[in-house]
């Protein structure tokens, strides 16, 4: 057991431990990409040993200047004191992982291929427009209970898409979808913060697409055996697939009301008297988040955002070569995506076989997704492992651009899925045909992994839901782009829209992701020089008197 030291906080004395068998950071910093073929060299870990990580709160000196605030909600859990094996972290986390355009469409609204752009963009716009508003909203009322409502209102806009009739419903359910569904991608990393460490994040989000890639496979299912209804009581089978898929949602929505604890000490309720975890359990979850990111503690979970510290998040330049990342990494996918589905039914697929070809790419998009997100955590690097997504795209833009005026369909499916992150069928019939579709196709999917960049960078919680959001409003942008790089006097090989999407992608992989590096790299040079040159009292000072907070500390360092 370690030894301790006594140390005086604003309101309360502090036991700190100043020696022990503690789990050192720098150790997992210092894999190479080479290290990613020699997994099977490296020795496993002894179950027994000491799994926590060594962190500000061993240090008797700089505690107090990171303890949690008296209303974070899990300070009663909080014990820097404690320490835990491995066996004890692997079995808390993975209960935390248990716990936790087809079918005539246009043609029957009586809609052209530009009313469908249109939609696109307004569906972007008020996504767009959602995303700071739900972020108060969620940070107010928590995302325990917000997540749930937007599941649940967005359902019900999807069955009422039952009832369209004509243009002016189809762009007001297009905006309602938008606008309900802005900001449900970052409230639902500020939940998943409340329980993972930031190397942990990553993964779960991944995981998270990838079981939205399940859901895609049979939904894939369900439409086609759904489309076959057409003519059932005289409507069109897309119309019953909008009623059956929000019924289903609608389900799942309710249900998560009652799955969602607000924190890992706030999962005993009247439907749940015994909770998800034991005393000692909430302990290690708290502690072992705190250690990793003393930020955590500086706001409650129910504790809303002032407009100073919303505009103090909008003004952090270090996060605007991330929002420029948002902005361009997607158009080169885009176009592609949006008018999949027509050209696939343009040049011989018919609505059944356009669906289920959705099923071989989305199994692979899994596999890619899974390994690029693992690749990047044990290199332990964004920038450059981000740059994959661009350098799998390019070749199949370039097939593209190649092919013949009427290509062999097979070869088209191929060299289009290559370039593709969402599947054509979502394009007209799922609730969100954005960035945040479940439908995902075989090229390695970094948007996962990017929005939890922005979120590691940002520093602290008040930050993080601000950064998160507008990082997603860029993207919401990029699509609004991509809508207008195919025009109709360029088609049906958009030769020219091509040649653009192949110079975006060329500029992302030379110039913008080495950028990116090159800044973040540069800003922590500048950090150490400053922070490394202070003495054990000019620190002190520094942490007792500053008023910079989150990426803005001296102490804080960015990934890249």
């Amino acid at each position: 057991m370690a030894s301790l030291s006594r140390t005086q906080s604003s309101s309360s004395i502090i036991k700190v431990p100043i020696d022990d068998d503690l789990v050192e950071e720098q150790k997992e910093e210092s894999v190479r990409f080479t290290d990613v073929f020699k997994r099977g060299r490296r020795p496993v870990a002894d179950l027994d040993s000491t799994a926590t990580k060594r962190s500000v709160y061993d240090d008797p000196n700089l505690a107090p200047h990171y303890w949690p605030k008296k209303e974070y909600e899990n300070i009663h859990r909080f014990d820097p004191t404690v320490r835990w094996t491995v066996r004890e972290e692997k079995a808390l986390v993975r209960k935390i992982d248990w716990k936790a355009n087809t079918d005539n469409f246009l043609p029957d609204l009586g809609l052209t291929t530009d009313d469908y752009n249109w939609a696109n963009s307004i569906f972007r716009l008020a996504f767009l427009s959602a995303e700071l508003p739900s972020q108060l909203v969620s940070k107010r009322l928590g995302p325990d209970r917000w997540i749930p409502m937007q599941m649940v209102m967005w359902s019900i806009v999807t069955l009422a898409q039952f009832w369209l009739n004509g243009r002016t419903t189809f762009f007001l359910c297009r905006a309602l979808l938008g606008f309900i569904q802005g900001g449900f991608i970052p409230d639902l990393i500020l939940y998943l913060s409340y329980f993972y460490t930031k190397k942990e994040l990553p993964f779960r989000l991944a995981l998270f697409w990838m079981s939205s890639n399940l859901c895609s496979i049979l939904a894939s299912f369900i439409a086609f055996g759904v489309l076959h209804m057409r003519g059932v009581q005289g409507k069109a089978g897309w119309r019953w697939l909008f009623l059956v898929e929000g019924l289903i949602t609608l389900c799942v929505g309710l249900a998560t009301f009652f799955r969602m604890p607000a924190s890992p000490t706030q999962s005993k309720t009247w439907f749940r008297p015994k909770g998800w975890f034991t005393d000692r359990e909430e302990t290690i979850a708290v502690t072992r988040i705190l250690r990793d990111d003393p930020t955590k503690g500086d706001m409650h979970n129910r504790e809303g955002l002032s407009l100073k510290r919303i505009w103090v998040a909008i003004c952090d330049y270090d996060l605007w070569p991330l929002y420029f990342i948002g902005l361009m990494f997607g158009i080169p996918t885009n176009p592609p995506t949006t008018y999949l589905t027509l050209s696939l039914r343009n040049i011989g697929f018919n609505t059944f076989q356009t669906n289920l070809l959705a099923i071989p790419y989305q199994v692979l998009s899994m596999i890619t997704m899974f390994g690029i997100t693992m690749v990047s955590e044990l290199v332990n690097d964004r920038s450059i492992v981000s740059m994959a997504e661009d350098f799998w795209v390019l070749p199949f833009l370039v097939a593209i651009y190649c092919l013949p005026s009427n290509p062999n369909q097979w070869v088209y499916f191929v060299s289009s899925a290559g370039s593709e992150h969402r599947s054509s069928f979502v394009s007209l019939y799922a609730s969100d045909p954005g960035e945040y579709s479940p439908e995902t196709l075989f090229k390695p999917f970094l948007n996962m992994m990017q929005v939890a960049w922005c979120s590691r960078n940002s520093g602290a919680v008040a930050s993080r839901t601000v950064n998160a959001s507008l990082y997603n409003m860029f993207v919401q942008a990029s699509s609004i782009i991509g809508f207008q790089i195919y025009r109709a006097d360029d088609a049906p090989e958009y030769r020219r829209g091509n040649r653009i999407l192949i110079a975006i992608t060329c500029f992302n992989v030379v110039i913008m992701y080495p950028a990116t590096k090159a800044y973040y790299v540069w800003r922590n040079k500048q950090r150490d020089k400053i922070w490394n040159a202070m003495n054990v009292e000019e620190k002190k000072n520094y942490l007792q008197t500053t008023t910079d907070v989150g990426n803005r500390r001296l102490d804080f360092r960015f990934a890249h």
